[in-house]
């Protein structure tokens, strides 16, 4: 049974409201996956700020196209189920890569990533980044090294120089004052 024009239309706007909401997408080939399989996955996305729903390839094709995505044409071909991030990148491409281990059935295709096509090589690679707050503070800890190693030489320097004065000043107490 064909799809009304108007269903169509509305599928499309799903998929539209799913792709403004997200920061990046990942695409997948669930064939083989159970109903219970699909919702537990789309369980552990939910508590990682991500989403999980499966497609038609020419509507999430014009989806794409209306938000201005590229549109990563020999990664929709198939069965394809995509994985929304709305927060954490990584780790929604995380939770991807260990359930496709998992379950040795969901294959991750690629994905697009702030405007650029990923392969799955690639969103491995997303995927092995630590979480944005390891990286937030790995990038706190680069800026203040500088200012910290600047505050102990200046430290240090007036260290010297109070205990310059002081020794100078315990050697005129000691000293007999001159008559």
């Amino acid at each position: 049974m064909a799809i009304t024009r108007e269903k169509k239309e509305a599928i499309v706007a799903r998929y539209v409201a799913e792709l403004s909401r997200s920061k990046a997408i990942f695409l997948t080939d669930y064939r083989g996956l159970t109903v219970a399989n699909i919702q537990a996955l789309r369980a552990k996305l939910r508590e990682a700020q991500g989403g999980y729903m499966v497609v038609k390839n020419t509507l999430a094709q014009i989806a794409l196209e209306k938000m201005g995505w590229p549109v990563p044409e020999e990664l929709l071909t198939g069965p394809i189920a995509i994985g929304f991030a709305y927060g954490d990148i990584a780790a929604v491409a995380k939770l991807l890569m260990e359930y496709a281990r998992e379950t040795k059935v969901l294959q991750v295709k690629g994905g697009v990533v702030e405007g650029r096509v990923l392969d799955a090589a690639q969103v491995g690679a997303v995927a092995d980044l630590p979480p944005r707050e390891i990286l937030m503070a790995q990038l706190l800890g680069l800026i203040q090294q500088p200012a910290a190693r600047l505050a102990g030489v200046l430290n240090a320097a007036g260290s010297k120089l109070a205990a310059t004065i002081q020794a100078y000043a315990d050697k005129l107490e000691s000293t007999p004052a001159a008559a």
